[in-house]
């Protein structure tokens, strides 16, 4: 349907895109004015997404994207409540009377889309959709620009834009806030995780512990390590004796497991 499916190597390219994204500081207010509103509606989100297995943070991404956060506006494409949909998608939803309520214009919105039957919200998953909602035109006919949909107000992102359907220019700037930067944002404030995600800290205790073998995540532990002038380890992904030394130099504790704690 998309022309673009999610494969092996797609995943990566958001995952990493994810891991390296960092919100320009000039936006740094912006997203957290967004990211706010996007905290006290998210009862109303959850109450929209979960009937449908969704997750809110997708809900509400969609709805500063296509709406600017205006409840009185479909999910759909952000016209207004007060008859049906005029652009695309038009005439939704089909059934029922205008005015609609916004969890009734929500609910269609979302199920015109399949993602009722979409399974899939690992991090990567998410975004897939996420930019499947507004569509692969960047990634087919522009893939030297990441799409802004997703990474605006970061890194990733410094122009070039559809200034209105298939009309493209190079220099145009989206002053949109990407809704990967969004959920960038909330997971740096705790506010949401991701089922492929481990969480750093479970009841105290760190993903990565002292040991002779390997762990997953101690390599990039190690690379880390190495970028600190004076500091030499071996990415082997062992976190052994010599990564909990460097670990000591940098944070002034032994990786935990260690038995010179």
């Amino acid at each position: 349907m998309s022309g673009v499916n999610l494969t092996a190597a797609l995943r990566d390219e958001y995952q990493r895109l994810f891991d390296t994204c960092n919100i320009r500081p000039e936006k740094s207010a912006a997203v957290e004015s967004i990211v706010g509103k996007l905290l006290n509606n998210k009862s109303r989100y959850g109450a929209a997404a979960s009937p449908l297995g969704i997750p809110w943070l997708f809900v509400a991404a969609i709805h500063n994207m296509e709406a600017s956060l205006n409840f009185g506006t479909h999910l759909h494409n952000g016209d207004p409540l007060t008859a049906r949909t005029v652009h695309v998608p038009a005439g939704r939803p089909p059934e029922g009377n205008p005015p609609f309520t916004w969890e009734a214009s929500a609910a269609d919105s979302l199920a015109f889309q399949k993602l009722d039957s979409w399974d899939d919200w690992s991090l990567p998953g998410l975004l897939y959709k996420l930019e499947a909602y507004n569509g692969f035109g960047y990634r087919t006919k522009h893939p030297e620009v990441l799409s802004p949909y997703l990474w605006s107000f970061s890194n990733h992102y410094t122009s070039g834009k559809y200034v209105a359907d298939g009309r493209w220019s190079d220099t145009a700037v989206s002053n949109q806030c990407g809704a990967a930067v969004l959920l960038r944002r909330l997971a740096e404030k705790n506010e949401i995780a991701f089922p492929d995600v481990p969480v750093p800290l479970t009841d105290g205790e760190p993903v990565i512990k002292y040991s002779t073998k390997v762990v997953p995540f101690a390599d990039e532990l190690q690379t880390f390590l190495n970028k600190i002038p004076g500091i030499y380890v071996k990415v082997d992904g062992v976190p052994g004796q010599r990564t909990s030394d460097a670990f000591k130099k940098v944070t002034g504790y032994y990786l935990k497991g260690d038995g010179r704690q």
